[in-house]
């Protein structure tokens, strides 16, 4: 834990050691700069088929597009509240050329060339809701249309109603993350609690914090205060979650990860990308303050 303004501290970290995506998602969320700083830095991971990569997901470090990289790049876009419809015409393009019946895989043999984290293997080149879940359900909260998101959408609702969903952690996360989105609300609303129990069950699943150990919590589902997930967490379970992430800032005002990547570089892309998640957490639940006045 650091000994300065928590808040100032990760600010400090960020501007420090932070890749420019990270800087600029926290000057449009806590600074009132304009989301387009987001798309900028966005454009310098991109590739000529309209995909994303050069490791804008840091585990691998590889320059050919990749969903996954496409999955960051809506993701950030949706948090920064940016909206431009080259870039993501240009990505659900190529998300549609690597789609069977709307499902795309996280990446492709293409990464055994280059530098990468050892869970990146041959289960990433798997077609499901890992990442197609997630891609879409970023579609829908940036409000853009395109084919694809029609096919994805399909694909996954066919996915949670015969119950074909993957038992991991992760995937299981990817369809969460496309019921909150979705338009058809009741329909969603009535599968979310099935697909979070089936989540709560799996191995790396922390209901409970485990501190130093790598899985996801509550705070994956309902990242910010006003998640449509909230409610199916008790405030208990949120509020320890939240003592677990403010007690694991480090001295020097950013966040560990829990994982092992495949370089220092990479490792210093996660920390940014770390810290940035756990001062938007944080600061939404009203655990940081913004500026000099922070807890």
């Amino acid at each position: 834990m650091t000994d300065e303004n928590p808040f100032l501290a990760a600010a400090r970290f960020l501007l420090r050691e932070a890749r420019p995506l990270e800087r600029r998602l926290f000057a449009a969320c806590f600074e009132g700069a304009p989301p387009d700083g987001v798309v900028d830095a966005l454009r310098a991971y991109r590739n000529a088929d309209g995909g994303f990569g050069h490791g804008l997901e840091p585990d691998k470090r590889c320059p050919a597009s990749l969903p996954i990289d496409v999955e960051i790049a809506f993701q950030s876009m949706a948090i920064a509240g940016a909206h431009d419809a080259q870039l993501l015409g240009g990505a659900c393009d190529f998300l549609a050329g690597v789609a069977v019946d709307g499902a795309v895989p996280l990446a492709f043999p293409v990464i055994e060339e280059f530098p990468r984290a050892a869970h990146w293997t041959d289960w990433t080149y798997e077609r499901g809701v890992n990442p197609t879940a997630g891609l879409a359900g970023h579609l829908w909260a940036l409000g853009f249309d395109h084919p694809w998101r029609a096919a994805a959408t399909r694909f996954c609702w066919d996915a949670v109603e015969t119950g074909t969903l993957p038992g991991e952690v992760h995937g299981l996360s990817e369809v969460m993350t496309f019921l909150a989105y979705v338009p058809e609300r009741d329909r969603a609303e009535k599968h979310a609690p099935a697909v979070l129990e089936r989540m709560v069950g799996s191995a790396m699943f922390q209901l409970t914090p485990k501190p130093g150990e790598y899985g996801l919590t509550p705070l994956h589902v309902a990242p910010t205060a006003d998640s449509p997930w909230r409610r199916l967490f008790s405030d208990g379970q949120i509020e320890a979650h939240l003592d677990q992430l403010a007690a694991a800032q480090l001295p020097d005002g950013g966040w560990p990860v829990a994982w092992e990547p495949p370089s220092e570089a990479s490792r210093l892309e996660w920390r940014g990308i770390v810290t940035f998640q756990a001062v938007r957490t944080l600061t939404s639940y009203g655990r940081l303050v913004h500026g000099e006045g922070g807890q």
